[in-house]
């Protein structure tokens, strides 16, 4: 029987994409104009991004406990042994949630063998491991191999990224307002990444093309046999700025493999339109 694999849509791979795979997804939730909202299930990532574009605010919580219950249940009957490649526990209360319901239905169903990986992940950085995560369990890898080996991609997968307007980290307390309005003036763009699933500042760039040639050279100063990888690229309603990504990857390092795919309402949320991210790892893992 093979192994299961379950995400949440901290991964922003598309509905449809996980569908197609048998992969079980856990929505987070998207609160916008007092109504609540599952994220990639009932509400696309460019209505929350039209939304703030306008001036309104969207808000998250994390994915719904009943959801989870309702599907480790049914994982536990069917006796399926399942992954469940989580969020970072960094950015989200889902993972420490999917622990304590786990913890319950195994009182009801002892014999449930679920394993929950806090990836330390967000976006097509946790999107990727869960791509890699299902190619794995096709193929047939053994249930502890599949978890050493999908617990080291968590590991080695590197996050870069860049949002377009300060303001909406303001909007969400990220940022203090004054530095928002300063930045914006001054066209500058602040450049990021995840270290211990925690959102890390790197350093303030002035204008986009000069954040494009940086994370460039951060990819080639952390990445690994990047000709071999999946490189991943995901944006806040911009595609047009993902692609220009992607051409400048192809010409510096002959990459050929890539997913993009929107930031979904949960992450967008927070980071806002015009966000662009790079995913790609720091130790190619042949597995």
């Amino acid at each position: 029987m093979s192994i299961h694999i379950v995400a949440d849509s901290g991964c922003d791979l598309p509905y449809s994409f996980l569908q197609e795979r048998n992969i079980s997804f856990l929505p987070l939730i998207v609160h916008l104009n007092n109504n609540d909202y599952e994220d990639f299930v009932t509400i696309e990532p460019k209505q929350v991004y039209d939304a703030m574009r306008n001036g309104e605010v969207a808000k998250t919580s994390q994915a719904s406990p009943l959801k989870m219950r309702e599907l480790f249940t049914g994982l536990a009957e069917s006796g399926r042994p399942a992954v469940y490649i989580a969020f970072s526990s960094q950015l989200s209360g889902t993972y420490q949630t999917a622990m304590m319901v786990r913890e319950e239905v195994l009182e009801q169903y002892p014999e449930l063998q679920l394993t929950i990986i806090d990836s330390k992940c967000a976006s097509l950085g946790l999107g990727l491991v869960v791509m890699k995560a299902s190619e794995l369990a096709q193929k047939g890898m053994p249930y502890e191999q599949l978890c050493e080996t999908i617990s080291a991609y968590c590991r080695h997968m590197e996050h870069i990224f860049t949002v377009d307007d300060l303001e909406f980290l303001a909007r969400g307390g990220r940022i203090s307002k004054t530095s928002a309005f300063v930045g914006g003036i001054l066209n500058i763009k602040p450049l990021l990444h995840v270290e211990d699933g925690k959102l890390i500042p790197i350093e303030k760039i002035r204008g986009r093309k000069k954040v494009f040639k940086r994370m460039i050279e951060l990819m080639e100063e952390r990445g690994n046999d990047l000709q071999k990888q999946v490189i991943g690229i995901s944006h806040g309603d911009d595609e047009e700025a993902a692609l220009e990504l992607k051409r400048m990857i192809e010409e510096k390092f002959g990459c050929t493999r890539f997913f993009i795919s929107p930031i979904g309402g949960a992450i967008g949320a927070h980071a806002g339109p015009g966000t662009l991210a790079l995913f790609f790892l720091n130790e190619y893992i042949d597995a």
